[in-house]
């Protein structure tokens, strides 16, 4: 792909499909990525406006000049660290297709632990009223409101950039007419007697001196505000707990995604209000502490 990495034998073979994907994966191997095949069919593909699964059936298929000069821009930027989302322009979240940008953390699995939580909780509810704090790309959101038809829901975000992301997922997703975003910090866009049955957060939670050794796709390119939690990464989640209690309900949840070391300390945080059932730490897939859910009493 690159002129200083082709030979005159090289240069004589044709760029297929094949060809790319297998320079391409080699490349990002040794710039580092953790998954050099799959970002190499997930940049193709993207440069090529096709499905992944259509460059299986066009192997042999010779790229045009424009097409390689698309995908190796989007080698050039990926062999640099930047995330393949943002590459891309979106990511898949709970079985949905997301716009990102580098305005917004990228989705991640992890994070679908919460959501899970949230539509089991919010089944036996006829119309649950759900407040997401920091909503970002709006994937908790929107995923909620796609899977509980009924449930209404307002996403706070002190981004307005972040939040034009959101509405574009909500609008992409037929649900914006059930979610009501707001432009502020935490609480402080609302009403002071809007009442929820839910307060979902994925708040920043990675403790200062961790940013450093965040891997260089996040560390240099995902947006600090979402991640850096303070001096223990419990800043914003000490906020968040001083302040929800004026607008969750008796008989409501709280439900915060923590770090996989914040399993201890989350429910003794929790039980110092003295305003909840005693809390639990829901693991993701991995068995990692990742959600702390506690009912208001």
């Amino acid at each position: 792909m690159s002129s200083d990495a082709r030979t005159t034998t090289e240069t004589d073979q044709p760029w297929t499909v094949g060809r790319v994907i297998d320079w391409t994966t080699g490349h990002l191997k040794k710039h580092g990525s953790d998954t050099p095949r799959l970002d190499a069919e997930i940049l193709l593909a993207h440069a090529r406006a096709c499905p992944r699964i259509q460059l299986y059936t066009h192997y042999d298929d010779v790229l045009d000049d424009e097409v390689r000069a698309s995908m190796r821009a989007l080698v050039t930027r990926r062999a640099q660290a930047e995330p393949v989302a943002y590459l891309v322009g979106h990511r898949e979240f709970y079985g949905l297709d997301l716009h990102v940008s580098s305005d917004v953390l990228i989705p991640r699995p992890d994070t679908e632990t919460l959501v899970l939580e949230l539509l089991t909780l919010a089944a036996g509810r006829p119309q649950p009223q759900i407040l997401e704090l920091g909503t970002g790309s709006g994937c908790i959101a929107v995923a909620t409101a796609a899977n509980l038809p009924a449930a209404k829901i307002v996403a706070v975000d002190i981004s307005p950039a972040a939040l034009n992301i959101a509405v574009k997922n909500a609008t992409a997703h037929n649900v914006a007419e059930r979610i009501d975003f707001l432009e502020g910090d935490l609480f402080a866009p609302l009403d002071s007697e809007a009442q929820f049955d839910f307060v979902i957060s994925n708040p920043p939670y990675i403790a200062d001196a961790e940013l450093a050794q965040l891997d260089a796709d996040v560390r240099d390119h995902e947006p600090h505000l979402a991640l850096a939690g303070g001096a223990d990464g419990l800043d914003v989640i000490r906020r968040i707990l001083a302040e929800v209690g004026q607008h969750l309900k008796s008989g409501g949840f709280l439900l915060l995604e923590i770090g996989s070391e914040q399993g201890n300390v989350l429910p003794e945080l929790i039980a110092a209000s003295g305003d909840y059932c005693a809390a639990r730490i829901v693991n993701d897939l991995a068995h990692r502490p990742r959600v702390a859910v506690a009912e208001r009493l």
